[in-house]
Formats: C-alpha cells, structure tokens, sequence
C-alpha cells in the first residue's frame, strides 16, 4: 500500500490547490524550517476586491535573510495589521453567500496572538482543513530532525523517507526542481498535481481565479468545497516529457 507524502512551507491563506495537495496525501509536512523567501506567499496571498485580485500582506519583522520561517516573527503592528486585514475581508466579502458562517472563522484564525509566522499560519492551516473536514495528518519538518545541512532535493527525499512515504507529490509548477531518476533510486515515485480549471461563482462578474482559499469558502459550502478539492490530476514525469514533446 502506497503512502502518498506532500511538504510544503507555510502560506497564509493559501489558495486552492495548496488544499487541494494536503487532501490528496497521507501526510502533510509543513516545511517551516528553511530560509524565508520575500517577496513570497508565505505571509501574503491575494482576495477579491471590487471584482479584481487585490493582495494582502501581513508584515514580517525585518531580521537576517538567512533566519528561517520558523524564527520570524510579525511586525509590531501585528494586531493593528490583523485588524486591518479583517476590515477589508467584511467589506470586500459583505454580499457573499457564506458570508456570516466565514466571518466568524476568519475572526478566530486572526484571533491567534502567537507572532511567530510559521507556528501563526500552522494554526490557520489546522483549523482551515478542520472546517474542511480535512483529516490528513499534518507534521512539522523541523519537528523531524532532518539534517539541514543537506542539498533541498536530499532533504526532500530524507523528510519522505522519515515519515514512510513512498509517493512524493509536488504542486505542477516545480515539475523543474527534481530529478524522478533520483527519487526512483530511492524507492519514491514522483508525481506531480495539477489544478484542473474550475470556476465557481462569485459576484456575477468574470470569473477571478487563483485566489486565497477565503474567496473559495466566502462562495462555497463546505461540501461543495470538498468536491472541488478532487478536481485535479496526478502527472508523472513520463506523462510530463511526452506532453512536452508533443506542444514542441
């Protein structure tokens, strides 16, 4: 029996398909223990705004680009931005269906007083799948003890290992980052989740996609959320190449 494996950093908020991953695999590893990449989704994400995608940014505390995500914090208008940021969620989402059900979830994620980014968003994170009635276990990578001295790639393949996987999936968009030969030899397939083009409705106008998971859950029950969630197909890198060969 196969045991499927994802591992992603912490991001705020995140839009569909990031649950859509954590869904889609046995366990879920939130990578909280490598550099903090700015700009990034790791603290920002974008929301619907007057029919357009406006992005949100909670602000990190400037420190060392080297200090992981797990040793920032918030800036010291954390509360002030948190406010901010939930003003603009009620104003921009007033007329939405699920409105007064998402509300109140958004209020106790932002509620969380904990200024550590990574620990902030893995409370949002766990309480997001919770509403979703998403059971996937989700881990801490820097709970596991990899050595981080390591290229990403083995540190990668170390963290699938540590948890008994033998499928890593990774989002479409790193097809680029790994070598399958490589996992291959190391006893892991590797596959690769790609969003199928859904569209819900929203406010009747155009459909914006590629938004944070909260436009998603201000239009959708919960249920209906979750049957979107299957929309996606799993690629192989075989599948990939002969895609690729055949657009050339």
């Amino acid at each position: 029996m196969t045991h499927r494996v994802a591992i992603m950093q912490p991001y705020l908020f995140p839009y569909m398909g990031y649950f859509q991953l954590i869904a889609a695999v046995d366990t879920f590893v939130l990578y909280d223990d490598v550099q903090f990449m700015s700009p990034g989704w790791i603290n920002r994400n974008r929301i619907l705004v007057n029919a357009q995608a406006q992005m949100f940014t909670l602000p990190v505390k400037s420190a060392h680009l080297a200090q992981r995500i797990n040793e920032r914090v918030f800036a010291s208008n954390f509360s002030f931005e948190k406010a901010k940021f939930l003003r603009k969620i009620a104003h921009s989402y007033s007329r939405a269906p699920f409105y007064k059900t998402v509300l109140p979830l958004i209020e106790r994620i932002l509620a969380c007083t904990d200024n550590n980014v990574a620990r902030f968003i893995e409370h949002s994170v766990r309480t997001l799948c919770e509403y979703l009635h998403i059971e996937t276990p989700i881990l801490i990578s820097s709970e596991l003890a990899i050595d981080t001295g390591e290229g990403a790639q083995s540190r990668v393949i170390a963290i699938v290992k540590r948890v008994g996987g033998d499928v890593y999936i990774n989002p479409y968009g790193g097809i680029d980052l790994y070598d399958p030969v490589v996992f291959a030899q190391n006893g892991i397939a590797l596959n690769f989740l790609r969003m199928d083009d859904v569209q819900y409705r929203q406010y009747g106008d155009a459909f914006v996609p590629f938004l944070s998971i909260i436009d998603v859950l201000m239009f959708n029950l919960p249920t209906d959320v979750r049957e979107i969630l299957t929309h996606y197909s799993l690629e192989t890198p075989t599948s990939l190449r002969l895609e690729s060969n055949h657009d050339q």
